[in-house]
């Protein structure tokens, strides 16, 4: 397994936890340098299908667990970060596209509607086993969008691995109305607010 190791290390101390992100994303890895922390990340590879009859605040609570979990053998020492996020549309779960077609049928099906947004974030001590997990929950409306804004859009940002087909970190928050919430960090992939309190839980000092 390969890992990445952030360089940001100035003036944390010694005895700080090793913190383990189980995401490659570069979206987390970018936000959980904003607290100026050391941390590895690792790919957690585990299945994200939703079960039958699951609701978006569980499935996203489920994946953000076993995300933590699966990487825990590599890191018995460790502060392990696990997120997760589910879009629910009228009551249907929205993933991630990967294909261009699916990002157009997701955004002609969320256009002039909103849209709500579960991220989970789960803290989990690999040493003692003790296991943090909340929800963030944030709103987005989107514009009513004609078909050669969606088509212009997903071309120019390809947002092919984003809940939702947009990135509101980017130039996606050119086809939003409102945005509301709990952490505007959560939409882009890591409930900072949350984390900062889980940390603290554990007795990581950001100051």
């Amino acid at each position: 397994m390969q890992y990445r190791i952030s360089a940001q290390t100035k003036g944390i101390a010694l005895d700080t936890p090793l913190l383990v992100l189980a995401s490659t994303s570069i979206y987390r890895r970018e936000l959980l340098r904003r607290l100026q922390l050391p941390f590895i990340s690792a790919s957690p590879n585990i299945d994200e299908t939703p079960l039958p009859n699951e609701t978006a605040r569980l499935t996203s609570s489920r994946l953000s667990q076993q995300k933590a979990q699966a990487i825990a053998t590599e890191f018995p020492n460790a502060l392990i970060i696990g997120s997760d996020q589910v879009a629910l549309l009228d009551g249907i779960q929205i993933g991630k596209p990967y294909t261009h077609k699916n990002a157009v049928d997701q955004l002609r099906t969320m256009r002039g509607k909103t849209t709500c947004f579960y991220t989970a974030l789960t803290l989990l001590n690999s040493k003692t086993g003790a296991m943090q997990t909340e929800v963030a929950k944030n709103y987005v409306t989107l514009r009513d969008l004609t078909d050669e804004e969606i088509e212009a859009y997903l071309l120019k940002e390809q947002p092919y691995q984003c809940a939702g087909s947009a990135k509101s970190e980017g130039l996606g928050i050119a086809l939003m109305s409102s945005m509301s919430g709990d952490d505007p960090n959560a939409l882009i992939g890591l409930p900072l607010i949350l984390l900062i309190k889980m940390l603290h839980h554990e007795n990581v000092k950001l100051f």
